[in-house]
């Protein structure tokens, strides 16, 4: 289905309900923020991965102290954090010299250990090398508990700029066997966004999300085989600057939504709301540049789901809130014609390349933490709840 623009109301002010907070300055090429326990003592600490560094380091909460994990490592794009041998501190893959075009990029993941004492620098075990390795996420894909490395490169090793024409991998390894699998070939061009959710309630195992040049598309494992099952197209334009580059699922009343960047590093956020079998696409904002990360979080505990959107460009950059209307008790079913609202987080201050939601303060709302490319920093969004 083809775009239809929602006009939002202007542009409002920094919203009073974030405040803001600087952890770090000076992290060339900033990519990755995550969210995760590093230290057992129960608060959410940040990963922070800069392309430009040779550092993956870790800011601990509430200090927000730094610790090097691992020096050496030359242009990292991507970690994921998980506790495979149940200590209670997460393990980490990471993925490094990397490059967009192919040619260039060797492609290497490794998995990250500590030596007893998370603050000391870890040990690294490389796994594999697939050109342009470029998404990692951790996923139970057959509800055993057991979670698998997911690996999505951004091409396929033939493929080359400005057009990317090819088929990509989609792969994954099982913890102490560390063999690659291939999940699929079918997906078209660049490979952006990865996303792992449980798509269908009742299943405990967890499904895999892509966007792509081909759009956005969902992989499912049986025990045996995997299915791809297209979701929606994406942006209608031709590639490349088509498709989809990064996405979210979030939740309005009983109703799920999905929110993107598109194109591949786009200027949309496009929403999509299911109606029968398929996905009715709407873009709900345009006005900013290079968008590159993209969540939704509940805020506020009676109200839907709110999107984040983080965009990198000089153009536009900033980190921006879109909130559907409030309700006061039951919600209305999600047509496509919802009016939401943008806020602006951060403009002025942050090239957001990613954002993670997570609870930094322990007060029971989420907050946000994001890293910015061109600004080089790390900052968290203290959330203040509106009051009852």
């Amino acid at each position: 289905m083809l775009a239809v623009l929602v006009f939002l109301a202007p542009l409002a002010a920094q919203s009073p309900r974030f405040i803001e907070h600087t952890i770090a300055n000076g992290l060339k090429g900033g990519y990755q923020v995550v969210a995760a326990d590093m230290n057992r003592d129960g608060k959410p600490d940040l990963i922070a991965l800069a392309s430009g560094m040779p550092d993956l380091v870790w800011y601990e909460n509430p200090t927000w102290a730094r610790h090097v994990i691992f020096s050496g490592l030359n242009h990292m794009i991507n970690c994921a954090a998980e506790d495979i041998d149940g200590d209670g501190i997460p393990e980490i893959a990471i993925a490094w010299n990397f490059a967009s075009n192919a040619t260039n990029s060797v492609g290497n993941v490794g998995f990250l250990q500590h030596d007893g004492d998370p603050g000391r620098p870890w040990k690294l075990r490389q796994i594999d090398e697939l050109t342009t390795s470029h998404r990692l996420r951790w996923a139970d894909i057959d509800g055993s508990g057991r979670r698998v490395l997911v690996n999505a490169p951004l091409t396929g090793a033939e493929a080359t700029p400005p057009e990317y024409v090819g088929q990509t991998p989609l792969v994954y390894y099982r913890p102490g066997e560390w063999k690659r699998h291939v999940i699929s070939e079918e997906n078209f061009g660049v490979q952006h966004g990865l996303l792992i959710a449980q798509w269908k309630p009742s299943d405990p195992r967890e499904s895999i999300l892509t966007a792509t040049f081909s759009g956005i598309d969902l992989f499912s494992f049986d025990g045996q085989h995997w299915t791809r099952t297209e979701i929606a197209k994406g942006d209608p334009a031709p590639c490349p600057k088509c498709g989809s580059s990064d996405i979210a699922i979030g939740h309005f009343g009983s109703n799920a939504f999905i929110a993107a960047i598109e194109p591949w590093h786009g200027n949309e956020v496009a929403v999509y709301a299911r109606n029968g079998q398929t996905w009715n696409r709407e873009v709900i904002d345009n006005r900013a540049s290079e968008g590159h990360t993209i969540l939704t979080a509940r805020f506020e505990r009676a109200e839907p789901d709110a999107i984040v959107a983080g965009f990198r460009g000089a153009a536009g950059h900033g980190v921006f809130l879109y909130e559907p209307p409030r309700f006061q008790r039951t919600p209305p079913s999600f047509p496509a014609h919802h009016a939401w609202q943008r806020t602006e987080i951060d403009a002025a201050g942050m090239a957001a390349s990613a954002c993670a939601a997570a609870d930094l303060n322990g007060d029971g709302a989420p907050d946000l933490a994001c890293i910015g490319s061109s600004t080089a920093n790390l900052k968290w969004y203290e959330y203040k709840r509106r009051r009852p």
